[in-house]
């Protein structure tokens, strides 16, 4: 059995978003279904729904960025109630069995993890994401949303919030430290706020100063313009962490040489291109070039609570549905300060 419920689906790689209607499962023991009250933008979406990242099922329902309110819970279900606000993030699943799962480190499942749409989910149905007017999850992939919260601001920590959190914290941010941002977008200015609230100097370094109001405003002690030569030569072998944001190709190398010795440059942006890297920016410092994709189930919910303490949630513009293909064309543009986020109610 199944439940029909309204969503905006991409119907190809160039065709725009429209209504329609999916089906969800019926809620099974382990099941949580949540009412959507909030989905956030996340240029992932638009990488992934234009193809930029290989073939998808069309159509295809995007957002992981989710926020709502538990309307149902399956008879086995023991973390969560009916009225509990909650949150669904980039995963809906994972094999619960190999080491990363059993390490907290379900993202990196070898068995695959479940993204929360566009990949084949355990049951051979193909999920669908947060654009949408419900969604159901097995409760071991819901999130707690605290009540210092909005559940608007809160949406795009379920993406943005955790991509940043995840390094900042596992590379150690914190006093003491000088932390760089590369670009002032969806995940920079989340990282900017996080890595503040975790006692570090930030500086944040962009293509120019349009946004420096904004990126002091947010916690930066310090905001550059790399399109400034000058930028990377005062800068250099400045910093302990580098965290690039930014979702294009960019000169890494020199970005690496502004890095202090044992220092680590650390990519969450997902460009389409390579990003090719001068060996000898590595080794001339001893430092390092690293990955990191969200954060584990268990991660996550500190993020939230952290984020809670602290009276962080995302820089919103909060939209009707029927502006998602708009929306679209001004992430691309970057016309957005700094997450749009579509009120589900507006699914008419």
């Amino acid at each position: 059995m199944t439940t029909t419920v309204r969503a905006y689906a991409s119907p190809s790689a160039d065709g725009d978003l429209a209504l329609t209607t999916i089906q969800r499962r019926d809620v099974g023991p382990l099941d949580v279904m949540i009412e959507i009250e909030y989905a956030g933008i996340c240029h992932s979406d638009i990488h992934t729904v234009q193809g930029d990242w290989g073939p998808q099922p069309y159509p295809l329902v995007p957002g992981h960025e989710i926020a709502g309110i538990v309307v149902e819970v399956g008879t086995a279900v023991t973390n969560y109630a009916v009225g509990d606000r909650v949150g669904v993030g980039c995963m809906v699943n994972s094999c619960g069995q190999c080491e990363n799962c059993t390490a907290g480190d379900e993202q990196y499942c070898v068995n695959g993890m479940v993204g929360t749409y566009g990949v084949t989910d355990r049951d051979g149905t193909i999920t669908q994401g947060g654009y949408s007017t419900h969604v159901v999850v097995t409760e071991d992939f819901v999130l707690r949303i605290p009540e210092g919260i909005e559940l608007d601001a809160a949406a795009p920590l379920l993406c943005a919030g955790i991509t940043t959190y995840s390094p900042l914290h596992r590379w150690g941010a914190g006093p003491g430290k000088k932390i760089a941002v590369i670009g002032l977008g969806g995940l920079g200015h989340m990282a900017v706020k996080i890595a503040h609230a975790m006692g570090a100097e930030v500086t944040v370094l962009s293509q120019s100063l349009k946004k420096q109001e904004d990126g002091l405003r947010l916690g930066a002690g310090h905001y550059y313009a790399t399109s400034d030569e000058t930028t990377f030569t005062d800068l250099a072998n400045s910093f302990d962490l580098i965290i690039n944001t930014v979702s294009a190709s960019i000169d890494i190398s020199a970005f690496l040489g502004l890095l202090t010795v044992n220092g680590a440059l650390v990519n969450v942006g997902a460009p389409a291109e390579p990003l090719p890297v001068n060996a000898m920016a590595l080794i001339g410092g001893r430092r390092s070039f690293a990955g990191s994709m969200i954060g584990g189930i268990a991660e996550t919910q500190e993020m939230l609570d952290f984020c809670a303490e602290h009276g962080i949630g995302a820089e919103i513009e909060v939209i009707p549905a029927e502006k998602i293909n708009d929306a679209y064309k001004r992430v691309l543009a970057s016309d957005v300060r700094y997450r749009f986020v579509i009120d589900a109610s507006t699914f008419a």
